[in-house]
């Protein structure tokens, strides 16, 4: 029914004897008017209907009354009584029933209005909640006892809206957050100390007068919930539009403490809890998308809560714990003097000493989040280089398909699954249709070293042809395959079934950018070892190659390459192998595969890394006829290889990447950084080359352009200052003097805008 404003100043005559002028406000379950009586006295009128509950509508009438008695009365509306005596009035319109609920007028500027939202207002909100949650103790209202959508405690239920959330970025980082509430709150839940709560202070609930909050509105969330979540969401009002929302929210933190003690367990979940409001808030602002709302109620909070996601993820959760323990005169989480002493002679007595560690100062890193890693100092850095993490640390898609497997089975290939199968069909969907058998494994390496024994078993032939300075793995078979290992310091050596061939470097190789025919030139390297071979009467097993080159300088292949060398060695009676290791799965942008940028369909693909998102996961996918000639009566068994989780991670993965567009993301954010770096490029003379496709790049740093003197500890300079911008990259190359970019695939263009201007600052020194 509509109450127009004539009709509502009728009633207000009728029921509670005023004359009034009367003016509509807007709502979000309730019809408000705010309403001037000639004595220049304003009200505030709330008309229900009979949707609303009428026992609920009694408890806000008894929570108000009860404030009333409180040393803070002035702080909050109060009921008029109708002149029946009742707070309530009753009304019975067009065969519906509504309730009128008529309010004092509270002066104020809302929160959200005010001009200095000073450190002392922040105190004023904290003392004040605290005050009101210590006079509560004494209240209560089975009204309150209900299951409410914007109760924190019901934070996971948000999960059934996630989905309404179209915005891949946002989705993920929602659905983050719902998984950290659900590993790290839900187990507490019931532990926390409960209140009789408002559980709404918000923006545009609070009144506030100069530095002071002088009033708090609207009791319409009202609930029993933990005491904590009733200043998780005050905290989480406070930080919306903040450029320091953490500290903006302890000083908060700290004023309710004062009056109202916190224990160090609720100031641990704050964090979480502030995160698990925002979480509520933007999922139901996606549903109410999804069904067409024009309530404006429904989007008022969207786009801050979201930017305070967004500063959420990037603050680490631990430096929120401690900056929170603080605030309350606790002892903090982290201390002056990290202890990593004790763990890096605990780490040379039981680990091998040849397993390094990267940077001058060595990291802790203790919990991850998309491109974000946080260490055990509070500090959060970006991740620029853990190419293995494809679709982000901890990505929820993955974390809670894998948990839901394994807590229903995980065991060995040798029974009949269904994912096995369902997974296998759509890896090799990605494929060309010549490959089409999987043989599933736990490493990049063992699946190298499986695909040269196919490849033997096929050819009859054991010679293998490598390009200079390549990687493949650390089984004694791969490390063999390896020039990057054989022949660097501790190496072994060339064995003599191994052949080098020249690495297609454009900057220092023999053919370079200029030579139109690079690619044809370096091709027919490989052919000339072949020439060898068959003068020993020899044929190659196989010619391996990664799409693009990892290890040897982040060099994609220069045209025509493969495509050349693909038919040298396939007229030879060799086998083609595809290492897609390092590039796979759409990280190179313009094409799903490494191999897909020269046109050529290699007879093996090797994948391993960012299958599983950082999970033990390999496979090695051939052709039916390498697959039938392999099958030779020894039968290939692997004990964890295609197991029931593996197989789930990587359906998740491939899900993950092609729902929320990862390869075209990977393809737009990298132009941008690559365009960026070449910028750089023609301002410091430092900076030899920059290469790469998609989130694939190389930056090769030189002290000379005349004798391409590798910049080695300029280098090293320049990865530890960026690390103190929060930027985590790392060195490759032949000379250790390339940077390299392999981000997680969630790696944004304002990471990337970020990076580009801590390297400006970095290359400024030189």
């Amino acid at each position: 029914m509509t109450f127009s404003e004539s009709m509502v100043a009728a009633l207000v005559r009728r029921h509670y004897g005023m004359d009034v002028q009367v003016k509509a406000l807007s709502g979000y379950d309730e019809l408000n008017y705010v309403l001037q009586c000639s004595t220049g006295h304003r009200y505030i009128l709330k008309i229900a209907s009979e949707d609303q509950d009428l026992h609920f509508l009694e408890g806000q009438v008894k929570i108000v009354q009860f404030l009333a008695q409180s040393e803070l009365a002035d702080r909050f509306q109060h009921y008029i009584l109708n002149t029946a005596g009742q707070a309530l009035t009753t009304l019975q319109l067009a065969g519906k029933t509504y309730y009128l609920r008529l309010l004092s007028f509270l002066e104020g500027t809302f929160w959200v209005d005010a001009q200095h939202r000073t450190p002392e207002l922040r105190h004023s909100l904290g003392h004040f909640l605290g005050k009101m949650d210590v006079v509560l103790r004494d209240f209560s209202h089975p009204a309150l006892h209900r299951h409410y959508t914007w109760d924190i405690r019901n934070t996971l239920d948000a999960w059934n809206q996630v989905h309404c959330i179209t915005n891949h970025e946002k989705r993920r980082i929602a659905s983050y957050f719902l998984l950290q509430y659900e590993q790290r709150v839900a187990p507490l839940a019931s532990t926390l100390r409960q209140v009789y709560a408002h559980n709404d202070a918000n923006d545009y609930n609070l009144l506030v007068d100069g530095n002071h909050v002088c009033g708090l509105i609207d009791f319409g969330d009202m609930v029993y919930t933990a005491q904590i979540n009733n200043l998780a969401v005050a905290c989480t009002y406070a930080m919306l539009g903040e450029k320091d929302p953490l500290a903006c929210a302890s000083q908060v933190v700290a004023a309710y403490h004062r009056v109202n003690p916190l224990l160090e367990q609720e100031l641990d979940l704050l964090y979480y809890l502030i995160a698990g409001r925002l979480c509520i808030s933007v999922t139901q602002s996606a549903f109410q998308a999804t069904q067409q709302s024009d309530n404006l109620h429904h989007f008022i909070t969207e786009a801050p809560a979201w930017n305070l996601l967004f500063q959420l993820i990037r603050i680490n959760p631990l430096l929120a714990q401690h900056t929170f323990r603080l605030a309350c005169g606790n002892a903090g989480l982290i201390p002056e003097q990290p202890e990593h002493e004790t763990l890096l002679a605990d780490r040379a007595t039981y680990i091998g000493r040849n397993l390094s560690l990267a940077y001058h100062h060595k990291l802790k890193i203790i919990q991850g989040a998309f491109q974000y890693l946080y260490d055990d100092r509070g500090h959060t850095y970006v991740d620029c280089v853990n190419n293995p993490s494809h679709v982000g640390h901890c990505h929820p898609v993955v974390v809670k398909r894998m948990q839901k497997q394994l807590a229903t089975l995980n065991t060995n290939s040798r029974y009949l699954h269904d994912t096995i199968l369902a997974y296998a069909k759509k890896l090799t969907d990605t494929l060309p249709p010549s490959l089409r058998v999987c043989y599933f494994c736990n490493s990049g390496s063992e699946a190298n070293d499986l695909a040269i024994r196919m490849s033997r078993h096929f050819t009859r032939q054991e010679d293998v042809i490598v390009l200079d300075h390549a990687y493949h793995g650390t089984s004694t078979l791969t490390m063999d395959l390896s020039p990057y290992k054989f022949d660097g310091k501790g190496g072994t050596g060339k064995k003599p079934w191994v052949h080098k061939t020249l690495s297609p470097d454009l900057i220092r190789g023999p053919y370079k950018y200029e030579d139109r025919d690079a690619g044809l030139k370096y091709a027919a390297a490989v052919q000339r070892i072949i020439h060898d071979l068959a003068a020993s009467n020899k044929r190659p097993a196989a010619f391996i190659c990664e799409t693009l080159l990892g290890v040897g300088g982040q060099w994609p292949l220069p045209e025509g390459y493969l495509g050349q060398v693909y038919r040298h060695v396939r007229e030879a009676g060799g086998v083609c192998i595809a290492d897609e290791v390092q590039v796979g799965f759409g990280r190179v942008g313009d094409a799903f595969w490494g191999f897909q940028l020269q046109e050529v369909v290699p007879d093996i693909v090797v994948m391993g890394k960012p299958i599983g998102n950082g999970h033990p996961l390999a496979v090695v996918v051939v052709t039916e006829e390498i697959a039938s000639a392999f099958n030779n009566g020894m039968e290939y068994f692997n004990t964890y290889g295609g197991n029931p989780v593996s197989m789930e991670a990587g359906l998740a993965v491939l899900e993950v990447i092609h729902e929320e567009g990862m390869q075209a993301h990977a393809q737009q954010v990298g132009q941008f950084l690559l365009e960026g770096l070449r910028h750089l490029k023609q301002h410091f003379p430092i900076i030899a080359d920059v290469r790469g496709r998609g989130l694939f790049i190389g930056v090769e740093l030189i002290k000379d352009s005349s004798s391409l003197e590798p910049a080695l500890a300029e280098i090293d300079w320049i990865v530890e200052y960026v690390k103190t911008k929060g930027y985590l990259l790392s060195t490759d190359g032949p000379l250790h003097n390339v940077l390299k970019i392999k981000p997680p695939m969630t790696f944004s263009q304002q990471n990337a805008e970020e990076l580009l201007v801590s390297l400006e600052e970095a290359l400024s020194h030189f």
